[in-house]
């Protein structure tokens, strides 16, 4: 049986074959597109504050959060990645599945070695010695050590092996991805809770150029300039717009106690600063990796790939449960009567033996356990075509999104000028009675909006460049920090 093994790889990755006869695990080339997506031309405007440079061949950095140029933004990230239980657990996974790893490299690559220590005192029948009454009383005490190993005739323990070691890279890229998703998480957090005050500022000071103009509104109304209807109006216009101010209060203090819950601190003790959205600092550079460079930096493709190699050792330490075992066994040591002569010559025992153990019947249990460990194997190969496939697909949304976003963000600084300019307008026309009242207030409930809308645009394109920084692996995979990891694994693996 022949079975390709799907490796995230681009270009080409090899995994040795497997010494159980009937299984051998071929190469597979994975072809990259040539791009991540047809690039769109600057058709639209562009905004002057979403200037940005989209460079192909750079890598992301690995504390890509820096871009955005926030001191007080870092210093969360870095918080959330020292405290957060979500960080802490990942790490204890990650250290229990390497100690997991060096028990079952001991286990299968030395003998065992036991010290066996006893003594035992007995009384035998008189009746079997030809008479009736007690027999004699006997002591032994014995000491020995103990040799066991199994050997490896067809691959099995080497595929136990390989199977625990994928289970280690599985743990190490999930922490990786815990952490890139973790910093991704207080980045947008901050990003929404800058965005809500902003929001909130804009409302702040709509209403209080509302509550200015009801006052003059009411003066006219007391001289008989305009009609009671006009003044309803505007009390009515000026008490829909504090409506919405509790629902942005309520979403700025679930953003702030969801940024509490990923630093690892509840909301009473975080001390989170207070983020506008001029603090943060567009990122002018977007770093956007070659698309043959995807996959290795995608922890959680990484994963899958990881995944799919310990059930590939599944499939071989099943099909080597087929076959033969070779079971080696010794023993030395020494057994006398008094404990005195322990150590004397003449009282050594010993032994060694060898058992071959061939699976002759057993129903089609094993075949079917074979089976079943093949079809988890072409399950996870699909779930890792998925989740190539959606790599490409998120890094093409991103990018699309950045370019429709600037293009937003140009469009509604257009609409809130011209709103704006409106406005204005609209107010020396109605002070001359050239228009109705319901005009100007069509006209100042159009602003509002349209600074409402401002503000959201432009946190919406901070978040897309975040979300592209992720989507391209968010810069895990430094030098330093995998080879540190890297030391770490082989110093474990050799104690």
């Amino acid at each position: 049986m022949k079975r390709a093994l799907l490796l995230p790889l681009l270009a080409v990755t090899t995994l040795s074959g497997c010494t159980v006869p009937g299984l051998t695990l071929t190469e597979v080339k994975v072809a990259a597109p040539e791009r991540y997506t047809a690039l769109p031309g600057e058709q639209g405007p562009t905004s002057i504050q979403a200037k940005q440079n989209v460079v192909a061949g750079q890598q992301i950095p690995q504390q890509w959060w820096q871009l955005f140029g926030s001191e007080p933004l870092t210093g969360l990230v870095e918080q959330g990645l020292k405290n957060s239980p979500t960080i802490v657990a990942a790490a204890a996974r990650l250290r229990s599945v390497e100690a997991l790893y060096r028990a079952q490299q001991e286990s299968v690559q030395l003998p065992t070695v036991d010290l066996s220590l006893g003594a035992n005192r007995t009384q035998s029948s008189g009746a079997t010695q030809g008479h009736m009454g007690s027999g004699s009383v006997l002591s032994i005490q014995n000491a020995s050590l103990q040799f066991s190993y199994r050997a490896d005739l067809f691959g099995g323990n080497r595929q136990q092996l390989l199977g625990a070691g994928a289970a280690v890279e599985v743990e190490r890229y999930k922490a990786e991805h815990t952490r890139v998703a973790l910093a991704a998480n207080i980045v947008t957090t901050t990003i929404q809770l800058a965005s809500l005050e902003a929001q909130i500022t804009a409302l702040q000071n709509i209403i209080e150029d509302e509550s200015a103009h009801l006052a003059v509104t009411e003066q006219q109304y007391q001289i008989g300039v305009i009609p009671k209807s006009d003044l309803l109006s505007q009390r009515a216009s000026l008490a829909q717009t504090r409506t919405r101010m509790p629902a942005l209060r309520r979403a700025q203090a679930l953003a702030q106690h969801q940024l509490a819950l990923l630093i690892g601190t509840t909301a009473g003790e975080a001390d989170i600063p207070k983020f506008s959205l001029d603090s943060i600092t567009l990122p002018q550079t977007v770093p956007l990796s070659l698309p043959s460079e995807l996959t290795r930096q995608r922890a959680d493709i990484r994963t899958a790939e990881a995944l799919l190699q310990q059930s590939a050792a599944a499939v071989g330490v099943a099909t080597a449960n087929r076959y033969p075992t070779l079971d080696l066994s010794g023993s030395f040591g020494t057994e006398v009567n008094q404990l005195s002569d322990l150590l004397s010559g003449g009282s050594a025992v010993w032994g060694v033996g060898a058992g071959l153990l061939h699976p002759l019947f057993h129903g089609d249990a094993l075949r079917a356990q074979e089976a079943s460990a093949v079809a988890s194997y072409d399950q996870l190969a699909a779930e890792y075509r998925q989740q190539v496939l959606m790599a490409f697909r998120e890094v093409a949304d991103a990018l699309r999104a950045l370019h429709l976003d600037s293009e937003q963000l140009a469009l509604t600084e257009e609409a809130d000028r011209l709103a704006s300019e409106t406005l204005k307008l609209v107010e020396q026309q109605h002070k001359q009675g050239a228009v109705s009242y319901l005009t100007l207030l069509n006209a100042q409930r159009l602003l509002q909006q349209s600074r409402i809308d401002l503000i959201q645009a432009r946190a919406a394109l901070y978040v897309d460049s975040a979300t592209l920084m992720v989507a391209l692996g968010g810069g895990w995979w430094s030098e330093t920090e995998s080879t540190a990891q890297a030391v770490q694994i082989e110093q474990g693996a050799d104690k």
